[in-house]
C-alpha cells in the first residue's frame, strides 16, 4: 500500500475526506482542521477558541500517525476575518505557543470569503514528515 489513512481514536468519522494520509515516504498530509472537537461539535464560536481547537486537532492527527509537533513542516491558514486576526495577534501568539510551543514551520495565510461549515471561523491544513 502506498499510503495509510490516519483517523485519531475517538473521532467521529470524516465524511468524504480523510483527516490524514500518511504516505510511504513518511509525508503526512493533514486535511483542513476547523475549530470543532472529536465529535464534530463547535464548543467555541470565538476566533481564538476555534484556532486553539484546530491546532489541537492537527496535533492529534500527527500523534495518531506516530509523530510529534516538531514533525510538522507546513501550516496553511484559511481565515474569514482578516481584521479580527490582526486585532488579536497577541492572543494568537499565546495560544499558538501553548499548543505548538516554539516550533514554527513554513506557513501561509489566506483570507477567504467563507468555509464549508458555517460556524467555522478558520481552517488550518498541515503537512508533516514522520521518518518511516
Amino acid at each position: 500500500m502506498t499510503h495509510t489513512t490516519i483517523q485519531p481514536d475517538g473521532w467521529a468519522p470524516a465524511k468524504g475526506y480523510a483527516n490524514g494520509i500518511l504516505a510511504a515516504d513518511g509525508t503526512l498530509y493533514i486535511g483542513g482542521q476547523i475549530g470543532w472537537n472529536a465529535a464534530q461539535e463547535f464548543t467555541s464560536h470565538d476566533f481564538i477558541g476555534q484556532m486553539e481547537q484546530a491546532l489541537r486537532n492537527i496535533v492529534d492527527v500527527v500523534t495518531a500517525a506516530g509523530g510529534k509537533v516538531e514533525d510538522i513542516t507546513r501550516l496553511t491558514w484559511f481565515v474569514i476575518d482578516k481584521a479580527e486576526y490582526i486585532a488579536r495577534q497577541r492572543e494568537v501568539g499565546q495560544v499558538y505557543r501553548k499548543v505548538l510551543g516554539r516550533h514554527f514551520p513554513a506557513m501561509s495565510m489566506l483570507i477567504v470569503a467563507g468555509l464549508v461549515e458555517d460556524d467555522a471561523l478558520l481552517e488550518i491544513e498541515a503537512t508533516a514528515y514522520i521518518k518511516p
